[in-house]
């Protein structure tokens, strides 16, 4: 009773600091019925079964904590070498003037604050509708909150083959910003979309992204979060899989002081496949916490969760990974591997994989280690006339390689791989100094 009345004290702060946008037809009906279920729920807290790892209480906080803007200097934005539609919000407003018009070859583009407002739309199938489902059995409160109050977003539907990548760009500039978007996206039967994430949004970030997958679609996610080390993000992904749909999705995340990203995928069609992928580089007062639930429902399905994270001078990395295979979905392969190398006795990995199977002709493995950097790779590096922090920066790029190669597109991958090193090369400075 006393965790559920501070849940609910929570929620009451946190509303009070909030404003319900203006809106009728459809996405108004969305809107009540997600705030009755943020009522039932409450606000997280530490004692929930899938917080334990993780603090909620400056997610919860009223007013988002201070979080000073770094200016790169040089340093290129994340994707700039690609050729990509831009989509650009500064501090969760949408800023037109940065951002191409909202015409793509093979695709329709929307603004959630501009569609809101019609009877019917097509968005209307999925906005809160996938976010609804994806509270059963794990409770995710922030989602919930995402829905009944987001400002804006975008509403992406792919009809045809996109001829070239959407990139949401999000550009932080003030210290006090708190910034909720939510996305949709609809991918139709046999078409194909790639999405492209980067930049720190704001001081305090919560996002939620809905992706529905019809029969034969593919859709690829990559996503770049880091510079601003100070921020706070809280992200979901949901989607829904046809049959023989692709969904792919991998984060690199370097910096930041508290960053939860939750991924929520159902394979609903026979013969479908989700990947989902992440590597994390952390140094200091960084934590990141990865926690993803995959259902099986149907046969013929493949999944893949693989996650690693680097951690140094006191970081601390989080996974929390389940496979669902419900009665009737044979043939299913589900893998899923944790891995985190921890360059100091500071930091700490925390695991929880779980896998809940109901089917009987399935091939399902989960994996986790933690360790310390390999001393005789180190040694025969050096040997060779490789300077130990160049030796060291090698291995570390080595350890995080089988999540990168889970980017399908090689130009994206390279420039993922070029700003990793960039990092590790910059905080090795940093440690020499």
């Amino acid at each position: 009773m006393a965790l559920a009345a501070a849940k609910e004290t929570a929620l009451a702060a946190r509303e009070a600091a909030l404003r319900l946008p203006e809106c009728s037809g459809w996405l108004g009906a969305a809107r009540i019925s997600a705030r009755a279920r943020l009522a039932a729920m409450g606000l997280p807290a530490r004692r929930d079964e899938y917080w334990r790892y993780t603090d909620p209480a400056s997610l919860n906080a009223p007013q988002a904590p201070v979080a000073a803007v770094f200016r790169p200097g040089d340093e290129a934005p994340a994707f700039d070498g690609i050729d990509r539609f831009r989509i650009v919000f500064v501090d969760g407003v949408f800023d037109a003037a940065a951002s191409d018009d909202l015409s793509l070859a093979g695709v329709e583009i929307e603004r959630l604050s501009q569609a809101g407002g019609s009877d019917i739309h097509w968005a209307q199938g999925i906005y809160g509708v996938l976010e609804a489902r994806g509270q059963s059995p794990v409770q995710r409160p922030y989602a919930a909150l995402n829905t009944a109050y987001a400002t804006d977003g975008v509403l992406i539907r792919a009809t045809g083959r996109a001829t070239r990548p959407i990139a949401l760009v999000y550009v932080h500039n003030s210290e006090t910003s708190d910034a909720i978007l939510h996305h949709c996206i609809k991918v139709e039967a046999g078409a194909e979309l790639t999405v492209l994430e980067s930049g720190p949004a704001a001081a305090r970030f919560c996002k939620v992204m809905e992706v529905d997958i019809a029969d034969g679609g593919r859709f690829h996610h990559i996503r770049v979060q880091g510079r601003d080390h100070e921020r706070r993000a809280v992200t979901h992904v949901f989607a829904r899989l046809g049959a023989e749909a692709l969904f792919k999705s991998f984060t690199l995340t370097a910096n930041g002081r508290l960053t939860r990203n939750e991924a929520v995928i159902e394979l609903c069609g026979p013969d479908s496949v989700a990947h989902v992928a992440g590597a994390a580089v952390g140094d200091g007062d960084f934590h990141h916490d990865d926690t993803v639930f995959i259902t099986h429902a149907a046969e013929h399905c493949e999944s893949r969760q693989v996650f690693k994270k680097v951690l140094m001078n006191g970081a601390t990395g989080v996974f929390q990974g389940k496979i669902l295979v419900k009665p009737g979905a044979q043939k299913t392969d589900g893998y899923q591997i944790s891995q985190s190398l921890l360059l100091d006795e500071d930091s700490q990995f925390l695991a929880k994989p779980e896998l809940e199977i109901y089917a009987d002709d399935v091939k399902c493995s989960h994996g986790s280690t933690s360790g310390a950097i390999d001393e005789t790779a180190l040694f025969y590096l050096q040997s060779r006339g490789v300077p130990r922090v160049v030796a060291q920066s090698l291995l570390v790029q080595a350890f995080l390689a089988e999540a990168i190669d889970e980017v399908a597109d090689e130009a994206i991958a390279e420039d993922i791989r070029g700003r990793l090193e960039a990092w590790l090369a910059r905080h090795a400075a940093k440690a020499g100094a």
